[in-house]
């Protein structure tokens, strides 16, 4: 929208035309500095008009005008997913949830039960376990992980697929590496390693690109796309969420995106990095970058590469050995030389490079490339190339995203989350230093943005907003607290800093005339009550565009 449409979309209501919307009889947190708070809100189409007092709300309101008295409710700019995996989230609906497992033999009756009730041939599949949950390790095991033969006993017939809590590891029984051809042959696929016995034989686990060759399988046929989609957008919605940033999508699943937003398909707004190899991104770039497709719903322009693992797998690549492995330094899952080959594909036809890394060495192999690339190319200015997760830091390397400008696109509710064995990996000395450290990215001039890695993670911005400001864990124990945010600025990691990371700061993360009127209501203000009350605050309505997508 041009800024003459915005101001006649503004004037409109300011001289009496009624508003589509007003919200009025809140606290409205806008997040614009200019205008911190209002009591009242109109939106004429898919625009805020008008911010003002409950006095202004009489003026706007004309015989077709939809109000919603906000009865002292929160209003905030809309939460945006600063990174998670869309389709996951939906496909996460249609397994076994894992989450609360506290022992292996609970997983395997899951499965069992999933096994009598499903048709023969039909994949099992479920997200969510990890092994550090557990009350005690399964026997027999290897490195504290179970054998596929208690899955063979419950599902012979069914292939089962249970991905890790952080999605960078699975548990497969025989059928399913059957179907994925894998057998005590099979060699280690670069970057992932198929977990093997003394006696050679694969115990069922898949670690980091392993998965992918029972993945792909599973994929071929899987439940119709678009089922999932509406499925992740109707969990999405329920949490509050009016943008989700997509860390990494196929070309044929961004077709069906790109399909639903032209056909006004898709419920919410969707930010997506295209994620495949570079042999597919060099003819496809150009044909692929889209801003605001269907009203704004849509837009593809940017590129997912992975340079490690998870830490909770020890997948993560570290500088220093594992304080509770010192064989192991975690595994390099991509290669740094086509990597940066991506970042030219990246600088050339104009999309950010979003790469994921876990560990201290990963953050700065891509750190270096990062550096590299924007010294060979000085002509090109704010770039907002950003790093996934960047979780455990040097020190020597904290300063380089606000020299940089790399965005540190993170997830609050990681640290409280893994906090319980980041220390036994890692060690004190080494966690203090670099593990989640928000206030010390943001003191280097870095912007750091929020979300929770879905369906690594439940979804829900509130957890994440919580994790944020308490780092909490659940012993009640507060990890290092000094790197905690404040309730201003988790909001603004999860608003506008999202927002500005995804080069969408004018159009979303802010409450202001001529932005898209995308608002989250909630039951209780999150800004005031004490802490432990966040967690037990609901979403009463989610806005997208001025219509009321979920309310409560």
């Amino acid at each position: 929208m041009s800024m003459r449409a915005i101001l006649f979309v503004a004037c409109a209501v300011a001289f009496g035309q009624p508003a589509d919307l007003v919200l009025r009889n809140g606290k409205i947190v806008t997040m614009n500095a200019d205008r911190p708070a209002a009591e009242a809100m109109a939106v004429r189409g898919d625009r805020i008009a008008a911010l003002g007092g409950n006095t202004d709300a009489a003026k706007w309101i004309g015989p077709g005008t939809k109000v919603i008295d906000l009865h002292g409710m929160l209003a905030i700019p809309g939460f945006i997913e600063g990174h998670g995996h869309f389709t996951g989230v939906g496909e996460f609906r249609l397994g076994l949830d894992l989450r609360e497992a506290r022992t292996w033999d609970e997983i395997v009756a899951e499965v069992s039960r999933a096994a009598k009730q499903a048709k023969p041939g039909e994949w099992i599949v479920g997200r969510g376990w990890h092994q550090s949950k557990w009350e005690h390790a399964p026997e027999p095991n290897v490195e504290g992980f179970p054998l596929h033969g208690s899955l063979d006993k419950v599902s012979p017939n069914n292939p089962v697929l249970l991905t890790h809590a952080s999605g960078h590891a699975a548990f497969v029984n025989a059928k399913a590496m059957e179907a994925a051809g894998i057998t005590r042959e099979t060699p280690n696929p670069q970057g992932g390693e198929i977990l093997k016995d003394k006696q050679g034989n694969p115990t069922g686990l898949l670690r980091e690109q392993a998965e992918g060759l029972v993945n792909r399988v599973y994929r071929a046929a899987r439940t119709d796309l678009r089922k999932v989609i509406n499925l992740a957008a109707n969990e999405c919605l329920a949490k509050g969420i009016t943008t989700f940033e997509d860390a990494g999508s196929p070309l044929p699943t961004v077709d069906v995106f790109r399909s639903m937003a032209e056909n006004r398909e898709l419920r919410l707004r969707m930010w997506v990095m295209l994620r495949t190899s570079n042999q597919q991104l060099e003819p496809n770039l150009d044909r692929y970058r889209v801003i605001g497709a269907g009203g704004n719903y849509l837009t593809i322009r940017a590129i997912k590469r992975q340079m490690d693992g998870a830490l909770g797998s020890r997948g993560a690549w570290l500088l220093a050995p594992y304080a509770d492995q010192p064989d192991s330094r975690g595994l390099n899952t991509e290669d740094p030389a086509d990597i940066r080959k991506t970042a030219e594909l990246a600088i050339q036809h104009e999309y950010q490079l979003c790469i994921h890394a876990i560990g201290d060495r990963a953050n700065r192999e891509v750190l270096d490339i990062y550096e590299q690339v924007f010294r060979e190319h000085p002509e090109k200015k704010d770039l907002r190339w950003r790093v996934e997760h960047a979780q455990h830091l040097s020190a020597a390397d904290i300063p380089r995203f606000g020299k940089l400008g790399v965005v540190a696109a993170m997830q609050g509710i990681h640290c409280t989350s893994d906090g319980p064995y980041v220390i036994l990996r890692l060690g004190p000395a080494r966690a203090e230093e670099g593990a989640y450290v928000w206030q010390k990215l943001m003191q280097s001039g870095a912007v750091v943005g929020n979300g929770t890695d879905a369906p690594v993670e439940d979804v829900s911005p509130l957890a994440s907003f919580y994790a944020s400001v308490s780092r909490k864990l659940k012993d009640g124990s507060v990890f290092y607290p000094e790197q905690r945010m404040s309730r201003e600025e988790a909001l603004r990691s999860y608003t506008w800093s999202n927002a500005y990371a995804a080069f969408e700061e004018k159009l979303k993360g802010s409450l202001e005339p001529g932005k898209l009127a995308d608002i989250t209501v909630l039951s209780r203000d999150i800004m005031t009550v004490p802490e432990d009350q966040i967690v037990a605050t609901d979403v009463v309505y989610t806005i997208v565009g001025g219509k009321v997508a979920y309310e409560r």
